[in-house]
């Protein structure tokens, strides 16, 4: 830990350690709640069964079910040119300790600790359309399929964030508790 005292006696506040980051964005988001819910429209919330809604404004998953919260996690969306689509969908697959793929490159990361996957996969899109589009930090031209889903990440400090390339990551236990409230075929919807 690093000593927030230097030298002319003056006191700096520091940015705070990582592991404490996530807990306070999460108790910050768990007081908004009530507001983020308010905002969406009744037919959204009011869905017979269990359902998902995803808003991407305020990057929440909301599970439902009849009506009444079960679950809220916080999660990172999709960057601009690769936003998390929108609309009706539906869990299409699940998959546990899934392998990723370089969309490009082929290149392929197993299960474990370096996974930009996390330990789970949940997904809900498919298009074969390809993307073209810029990440950040390069140009990506995927030819073929693309998939948009729910998974773990190595990366804790990207929750919270827009800067998926159209997955929606969550930290590594919720998405493990969300992976045990889902089944094949449990419907999503994700507002803009």
């Amino acid at each position: 830990m690093i000593d927030a005292s230097l030298a002319l006696g003056k006191e700096f506040l520091l940015p705070l350690p990582l592991p404490l980051l996530p807990s306070l964005i999460h108790a910050a988001l768990q007081e908004s709640l009530p507001q983020i819910v308010a905002s969406f429209p009744a037919a959204v919330i009011e869905r017979e069964g269990r359902h998902l809604v995803l808003d991407r404004r305020s990057r929440r998953l909301l599970v439902l079910q009849d009506g009444s919260l079960i679950k809220s996690f916080s999660v990172a969306v999709g960057m601009p040119g690769w936003e998390t689509p929108t609309g009706e969908f539906q869990v299409l697959d699940k998959t546990p300790h899934p392998i990723w793929e370089h969309p490009q490159s082929g290149k392929r990361i197993g299960s474990g600790p370096n996974n930009p996957l996390g330990s789970r996969w949940i997904g809900f899109y498919r298009d074969c359309n390809g993307r073209n589009a810029h990440d950040g930090d390069r140009w990506l031209t995927i030819d073929g399929c693309v998939t948009s889903g729910f998974h773990g990440t190595p990366h804790c400090w990207t929750v919270g964030r827009a800067v998926s390339h159209g997955c929606v990551r969550l930290f590594e236990e919720d998405i493990q508790s969300l992976y045990r409230l889902v089944k094949i075929g449990t419907p999503l919807k994700v507002l803009p």
